[in-house]
C-alpha cells in the first residue's frame, strides 16, 4: 500500500531512497508476494496450476489439455502485469524439479541435485554443522523410513548443555542417514480415490508411521519423544504414533475409511474401552473425528517363500526401502534387475541365478543330453523344454549328475535362513515340486543323516538302541545292596536335609538313615557300620551311582578293609539300578503323604515309613521284604491275628530259609525276564566296534558350557569321542579330551543311531568354573567323523 511506501526507506551517501514496488529482502515480502499469486490466479488454483511464491506448476492429462491450461496461466499473467523472464521457463516436461523435488506421473522423488553433495559431505564438527546436516536431512523426513530415530544420537548433540562428544553412535547415524537419502525410494501421489492405509509404531525413542494407498508408499513420518512423552507407557505410546499421524495427514485423511495397523494388541479394543485416563479421553477425542479402524498386525512377515525358484514383483518404492530384504537376496544369490514399463514406476524380475547354473549343466549330463534330444524329435512323453531353455520332467526342472550343483541346491534347501533344518520327508516334498532327478529321495535323506548340525541338535525319534541288561540275582540275603540318597528335603527340627536309602537286592528289605548335607566322609562311613553292618554283617558288593561321596577315597578305602566289591553304575545312567531309582519314587510318595496326612517333621515319621514298605508286598518276590528277610510275617497292629506262633529248630530251619530263597531268587530271575521281554519290544540292538568314532548325548544342565552357548538352546550331542574299549553287553569306554578329564570315561550305548561320513573337528566343550561335569543319560551315538568303522585288525 501507499502508505506503506516509506516503511521501505534507506539512506546512502547519495540520498535518501523508498520503494515504490515490493523488493524481496523485507521480512514480509514473501507472504504479500503469495497472498497476490493466489489472488491472481485463485480460479486455477488445485485444478491444474500449483504456486510457491514465484514458482508456478501447471499439470495437465493431456498434451492438448496442456496446451490450453499454458494459454490460460499466460494470458492471465500478461492481465495482471506480471513477467518472467523466457530462460526460466520449462515447457512440455513429464518430470520436472519443484521445490527440491523430482516429480514426474510415477510419483516424487528427492532431486539429486540437492542430494549430490551428501555423498562427501564431511563429518560435522561443531552443533552448526549438524544443525545444517539434519534441515537437509529434515527436509526429506517423508522419503526417510524411520529417520527420528536414526538421527537421535546426533539430535541429543544439538540440545542446550549437551558437550559436543562425537561418540561411535553418532558416527553410524551419520553415515545411516547419508545412505538413506542417497537412496531415497520414489513416493506414488495420492490419486484421490482414498484407501489409504497406515501402519503406525513407537519406542522408547520416538514414533513413526508409513502412509500408503494401494500398496505404494505415500510418505513416511516420524519424530523423537519429548520429554515428558518418554515416561508414557507402552499403550499410551503405541496410541500417540496413532493420533500423530492422524495429525499429519489430517488433509489425505479426513473423510476417508482407514484402517490402522499397530503391533499393540490392545489397541484394537481402544474404542470399547471402558476405563480411559484423561491423556487417552482427549486422543480418543481427536481419534473420533476420522472413520478409521485399528487393526493388529502381528509382525513382519518372510516375503521370500521360496528363494530357490519363485519370481516375485514389486513396486520399486516398496522394494528400496526393504534394505534387508535385498541383502537376504544377496546372500541367496538372487540377482535383481529394473525394468522400464508405462504401468507404474519399475517392475522388479527376480531371477534364481543358481537356476541358471543347472540349465548350464544339463548340457555336461549325458543321460539328460539323450532326454533332450528325445524331446526335440518328439518322442520324450514327460520331458519338456522350458522357456528359459531348461530341460524338465513333468514340469519339474531336472537336475543334473554335478556334485557341486547338488550340493549347493541341497544345502541352500536345506540350512538356509528360509528352510531352517527342515527334515528328509519335508525337504524332499519342497523339492520335489520344482525340481526333478533319479535318486532324488534317497540322495536327501543321506544328506540330511550326514548334515553336522543336524546331528548336533536334533532330538532322536527312533527306538531308543541297547537291550536291557538286569543285574545278576544275588545268592543271599544282605550279601549285595543298592544305595542312593535322596536330597533337597526340606529341613527338620534336627537339621536333617538328606536320607540313605540302603536295599538289599535280594529280599527288597531296607533302611531309610536320615542324615545331613554338611556330613563329612567319615560320617558317613559311621553310620554305615551302626546301621548296616551292625545289623546284617559285611557285604560282599555295593551298588550305587557315581555320587561324590561315593567315589571319594574315604569310603573306598574303607570298603577295601571290609572286603567290599564297590560297583558304580555306567556314568549318567541312572537306569543301571532301576530298583533303587523306584524305591526312591516309592519313600518320596511316602513322605509327601506324611506331610499331608501327619503332624510333625518328615523326620519323626521316618522309622514308620521303612516299617510299612518293609512289611509291603513286593510283587518280584511275591511276599514282604520282612517275610523274606526272616521267614515269617510280621505283626502289625492291621493283621495281629493272622500271625501263628512257629517253632524250627536245627536242620529244619535251615532247609526251610534255603527254599525260601531258592523260591525268592526263582521268581527274580522270572521277573527278570518278563521285564527284560517287555523292554526290548520298545528297545533295538546296537553295537559298536573299538576304534569306532561316537557322540555323546547331553542334556543342558546348570554349569555346563557346550558350543559357548549355556542352558536351553545348546546341542544335544558333543563329539565325536573314539570308543577304546568294551566295557560288558551295552557300555563303551571312550577316549575323552583334555577338558573332560574329570569325567568317568565309561558311557552306555546309545539311544539313537547315527550314520553321517564326513569329518568336522570337535566342537568347544568345557566346564564352567568349580563344577562336574553334567550329561544327561550319557548316551553315545555314532560319529560325524566315519560311516564305516574302524577296525583295530585291518585285515578282519
Amino acid at each position: 500500500m501507499d502508505s506503506d511506501i516509506p516503511k521501505t526507506a534507506f539512506r546512502s551517501r547519495y540520498g535518501h531512497y523508498e520503494f515504490i514496488m515490493m523488493s524481496f529482502g523485507l521480512t514480509n515480502a514473501p507472504a504479500v508476494f503469495m497472498n497476490l499469486m493466489n489472488r491472481v490466479f485463485k480460479d486455477f488454483l488445485d485444478s491444474f496450476v500449483i504456486v510457491f511464491i514465484d514458482d508456478i506448476l501447471i499439470y495437465s492429462r493431456t498434451e492438448a489439455e496442456h496446451e490450453e491450461h499454458l494459454h490460460q496461466v499466460l494470458e492471465t499473467l500478461r492481465a495482471n502485469k506480471l513477467y518472467a523472464k523466457f530462460p526460466k521457463y520449462e515447457f512440455c516436461l513429464k518430470k520436472v524439479t519443484f521445490l527440491g523435488h523430482v516429480v514426474s506421473s510415477e510419483g516424487v522423488s528427492v532431486d539429486p541435485a540437492k542430494i549430490e553433495a551428501v555423498t562427501n559431505w564431511p563429518r560435522p564438527s561443531t552443533v552448526s554443522e549438524i544443525r545444517s546436516f539434519l534441515g537437509l536431512a529434515g527436509y526429506y523426513k517423508r522419503f526417510l523410513e524411520d529417520s527420528s530415530r536414526i538421527a537421535s544420537p546426533l539430535t541429543q548433540l544439538t540440545r542446550k548443555g549437551t558437550p559436543f562428544v562425537w561418540r561411535p553412535a553418532c558416527e553410524s547415524s551419520f553415515q545411516e542417514l547419508k545412505q538413506k537419502l542417497v537412496s531415497a525410494p520414489v513416493l506414488t501421489v495420492p490419486d484421490g480415490s482414498g484407501s489409504f492405509v497406515i501402519y503406525s509404531d513407537a519406542s522408547k525413542k520416538g514414533l513413526s508411521c508409513v502412509l500408503m494407498q494401494q500398496g505404494k508408499i505415500v510418505a513416511y513420518a516420524s519424530r523423537q519423544l519429548k520429554s515428558h512423552e518418554q515416561n508414557y507407557p507402552t499403550h499410551d505410546l503405541e496410541l500417540a504414533a496413532v493420533v500423530f499421524a492422524l495429525k499429519i495427514w489430517r488433509h489425505y485423511l479426513y473423510g476417508e475409511k482407514i484402517p490402522i495397523f499397530t503391533d499393540h494388541k490392545t489397541l484394537k479394543y481402544f474404542f470399547t474401552q471402558k476405563e480411559l485416563n484423561m491423556r487417552q479421553r482427549r486422543w480418543l477425542e481427536l481419534v473420533k473425528d476420522y472413520d478409521c479402524e485399528i487393526l493388529y498386525h502381528p509382525g513382519k512377515a518372510n516375503v521370500v517363500t521360496d528363494a530357490l525358484s519363485r519370481k516375485v514383483k514389486h513396486s520399486t518404492a516398496v522394494i528400496t526401502k526393504q534394505a534387508l530384504l535385498l541383502r537376504d537376496f544377496e546372500r541367496a544369490e538372487i540377482a535383481v534387475s529394473v525394468e522400464e514399463v508405462t504401468s507404474q514406476l519399475a517392475q522388479l524380475s527376480v531371477q534364481p541365478t543358481l537356476r541358471q547354473r543347472i540349465i548350464v549343466a544339463q548340457l555336461n549330463d549325458p543321460y539328460l543330453i539323450e532326454k533332450r534330444r528325445w524331446v526335440e524329435t518328439g518322442q520324450g512323453e514327460d520331458f519338456s523344454i522350458s522357456s528359459d531353455d531348461g530341460l524338465t520332467f513333468e514340469g519339474r526342472l531336472c537336475v543334473p549328475e554335478d556334485s557341486a550343483v547338488k550340493t549347493e541346491l541341497l544345502t541352500e534347501a536345506h540350512s538356509s535362513p528360509f528352510t531352517m533344518h527342515p527334515g528328509s520327508t519335508k525337504m524332499y516334498q519342497d523339492l520335489r515340486s520344482v525340481y526333478w532327478w533319479r535318486n532324488m529321495k534317497r540322495e536327501v535323506a543321506d544328506f540330511i543323516s550326514r548334515y553336522l548340525i543336524c546331528q548336533q541338535v536334533k532330538a532322536p525319534r527312533q527306538r531308543p538302541a541297547g537291550l536291557l541288561q538286569p543285574l545278576s540275582v544275588p545268592g543271599w540275603k544282605w550279601k549285595s545292596v543298592s544305595i542312593d540318597f535322596i536330597t533337597g528335603l526340606p529341613k527338620t527340627l534336627k537339621g536333617y536335609t538328606v536320607i540313605w536309602v540302603v536295599v538289599d537286592r535280594l529280599t527288597k528289605s531296607a533302611h531309610f538313615v536320615p542324615g545331613k548335607s554338611t556330613y563329612t566322609a567319615s560320617k558317613w562311613g559311621q553310620l554305615y557300620m551302626t546301621e548296616i553292618v551292625r545289623l546284617h554283617g559285611v557285604l560282599v558288593s555295593i551298588v550305587s551311582n557315581r555320587d561324590a561321596r561315593f567315589t571319594l577315597k574315604f569310603w573306598k578305602g574303607l570298603q577295601l578293609a571290609l572286603g567290599t566289591r564297590l560297583d558304580f553304575s555306567t556314568n549318567f545312567h541312572p537306569q543301571t539300578d532301576g530298583q533303587i531309582e523306584r524305591l526312591n519314587q516309592i519313600l518320596e510318595d511316602m513322605l509327601r503323604a506324611c506331610v499331608l496326612e501327619f503332624l510333625g517333621s518328615w523326620d519323626s515319621h521316618l522309622h514308620l515309613m521303612e516299617f510299612a514298605y518293609n512289611n509291603s508286598y513286593q510283587a518280584t518276590i511275591g511276599m514282604t521284604p520282612f517275610e523274606a528277610l526272616y521267614g515269617k510275617c510280621c505283626r502289625s497292629p492291621v493283621c495281629w491275628g493272622e500271625v501263628g506262633e512257629q517253632r524250627m529248630l536245627g536242620p529244619e530251619l535251615v532247609q526251610t530259609t534255603n527254599t525260601a530263597i531258592q523260591k525268592i531268587r526263582a521268581r527274580m530271575l522270572s521277573a527278570q525276564s518278563r521285564q527284560k521281554s517287555y523292554a526290548d519290544v520298545r528297545r533295538k540292538d546296537l553295537e559298536f566296534d573299538v576304534r569306532d568314532m561316537v557322540f555323546l548325548k547331553v542334556a543342558p544342565m546348570k554349569g555346563v558350557v557346550r558350543f559357548e552357548k549355556k542352558g536351553k538352546l545348546s546341542p544335544r550331542f558333543v563329539g565325536s569321542f573314539e570308543i577304546l574299549e568294551r566295557i560288558g553287553p551295552v557300555a563303551y569306554r571312550l577316549a575323552l579330551p583334555p577338558s573332560l578329564s574329570a569325567m568317568h570315561d565309561v558311557f552306555h550305548v546309545t539311544k539313537k543311531e547315527k550314520n553321517p561320513s564326513y569329518k568336522a573337528p570337535p566342537p568347544p566343550f568345557s566346564l564352567a568354573a568349580g563344577r562336574r561335569a553334567i550329561v544327561s543319560s550319557a548316551a553315545v551315538h555314532p560319529s560325524i567323523l566315519s560311516s564305516v568303522r574302524r577296525r583295530l585288525n585291518p585285515s578282519r
